[in-house]
């Protein structure tokens, strides 16, 4: 799902006034459900896709941003990208611990992080298991769709 197509879906959903919307496909899944006292949305859980490698451009096709390179030492090592652009947030609210650290074993759909989104709080899920190795982005920072988040281990 492209980021546009993404927040075109949050707008309907806000304004439709439903009080819970679930959306399954193979690609990822989202939930969303709304606080009954106050109709505001309270969280919402997003499958993110985990890559491996990036697949290969067509010949025609230019890449929107270069990339480092990984290094030969991290080249064993998965990413959890972020599924959306928003704020990271490693800790629920200011007072908590961080969802995961470097070392922390994680298992599939274990929440490692939060996206907020047009102030929606978005619990992201890792789709495998393993050791996070090096967290690449700083607690409260913006990030960009299919930005690399997390490396993890999988052995």
């Amino acid at each position: 799902m492209k980021p546009k197509e993404f927040q075109e879906l949050l707008d309907f959903i806000a304004k439709s006034g439903l009080a819970e919307v679930s959306i399954e496909t193979d690609a990822y899944k989202v939930a969303v459900k709304r606080d009954s006292v106050v109709g505001t949305p309270v969280v919402q859980t997003v499958h993110a896709p985990v890559a491996v490698a990036a697949p290969a451009l067509p010949p025609a096709a230019k890449p929107k941003e270069e990339t480092k390179p990984v290094s030969n030492s991290e080249d064993k090592y998965l990413t959890i990208k972020s599924p959306m652009i928003g704020t990271f947030y490693r800790t629920a609210n200011p007072e908590m611990e961080p969802f995961v650290n470097i070392g922390d074993m994680i298992s599939k759909g274990q929440t490692v992080c939060i996206i907020e989104a047009m102030k929606l709080f978005n619990e992201i899920e890792s789709d495998l298991s393993g050791r996070i190795v090096k967290i690449l982005v700083e607690n409260a920072t913006p990030v960009e769709y299919d930005q690399p988040l997390f490396l993890v281990d999988p052995s």
